[in-house]
């Protein structure tokens, strides 16, 4: 299986508190999802729950022509204030690894994601990938770019 790696970066001006409250619940990820996903959590989690490992989180999302999908990960490692890890157990991807960092800088908070996934169906998977998964997951992270710069302002 070919296997594909993006890192995105991304500084914002909060507390690295205020970065680990937003980024470790669960319910906060549609927030800063593209709404033509239509990313739904399924899972029964309040606006209190904070990830944990061992956490499974359940999805509908359509990523592909508006066909819906479940998807569950789990969160597999979880350094309070510094970083999570979400994997994929079932959902579009053949494997999916998500590392989530937090470092305190001056004036904010460095996030740094590490992504690395792998796409079903061999050959055309590949082709699959060129031509459409890459550049769409990219466009998933410019979003929440944006929508992070909207909630918290940019860092200066």
């Amino acid at each position: 299986m070919k296997t594909y790696t993006l890192n995105f970066t991304q500084k914002m001006p909060i507390s690295l508190a205020q970065a680990w409250d937003f980024f470790s619940s669960p319910l906060n990820l549609s927030k800063i999802t593209p709404k033509s996903m239509n990313f739904v959590i399924t899972s029964d989690y309040t606006p209190e729950t904070k990830m944990y490992e061992g956490m499974i989180i359940t999805y509908k999302v359509s990523p592909l022509l508006g066909i819906k999908m479940d998807w569950m990960t789990e969160i597999t490692h979880v350094k309070e204030g510094h970083y999570f890890i979400d994997e994929q157990r079932f959902g579009p991807f053949k494997f999916w690894h998500h590392e989530h960092h937090f470092e305190a800088i001056e004036g904010g908070v460095l996030m740094i994601d590490k992504l690395t996934y792998g796409i079903p169906f061999g050959f055309l998977g590949r082709i699959a990938n060129s031509i459409m998964v890459a550049k769409q997951t990219q466009g998933i992270f410019d979003y929440r770019v944006k929508a992070v710069d909207e909630m918290f302002g940019k860092y200066k």
